[in-house]
């Protein structure tokens, strides 16, 4: 049944528009050089963090699709009829949607990388810490807005729980996307793996208060 929930999420993201993410990623990393002018070893020094602050954006573009369609429609109601936990709903819920945009957002980072004047390392230490931290992005907004749904003004709300909440991610993601050695990247992928852990828990918790 995960498997399911986990292909239905993907159609529907995909139907929903899936690219628009990747589009804004890509637009970030385009409008980023105008902004700080045309210093290529800037651009280099500062990209692991642009494709870093693309991505978190990018995580949260979707937020309000992730649950509150579901709660609103009883297709929530009717999984913990048929037997499925709101732990494993929380799940499914999280590697549909790091499925639908991080390996997006993995390709759209070569040409991101090119546009920033990022050289062939750092886009394999880039690529390597977005690999890592991504699935601890979609973890951490799948429990916000299982949190939020059903809330007015939710995505807003979502907005302003989501980002404090990532900080430590994008820290360390972006120190290991630079030239800063195994440690961020190991604090990072500490991180990441705590938030895909508990973050089931903290979306089924709030499923289930949703429905009662």
């Amino acid at each position: 049944m995960i498997a399911a929930l986990i292909a239905r999420d993907i159609r529907r993201a995909m139907a929903g528009g899936a690219w628009l993410p990747v589009v804004f990623f890509l637009l970030v990393a385009t409008l980023v050089p105008f902004a700080v002018g045309p210093d290529a070893a800037l651009l280099g020094r500062i990209g692991g963090g642009v494709l870093w602050i693309a991505a978190l954006t990018a995580a949260l573009l979707p937020i309000e699709r992730l649950v509150e369609p579901d709660r609103a429609a009883g297709i929530l109601d009717q999984l913990a009829v048929h037997g499925m936990a709101e732990e494993s709903v929380g799940l499914a819920k999280i590697v549909a949607h790091w499925l639908t945009f991080a390996p997006l957002l993995l390709v759209a980072a070569v040409p991101g990388s090119a546009l920033l004047g990022m050289d062939g390392e750092s886009l394999r230490r880039s690529l390597v810490a977005l690999a890592i931290g991504t699935p601890g992005l979609a973890a951490l907004a799948v429990a916000v807005a299982a949190l939020t749904a059903g809330l007015p003004r939710a995505g807003s709300l979502a907005g302003l729980l989501l980002l404090p909440l990532a900080v430590p991610l994008l820290i360390f993601g972006a120190s290991a996307s630079g030239d800063g050695g195994s440690g961020p990247l190991l604090l990072e992928a500490a991180i990441s793996l705590l938030l895909f852990a508990g973050a089931p828990f903290v979306a089924g918790a709030a499923i289930r208060a949703s429905r009662t």
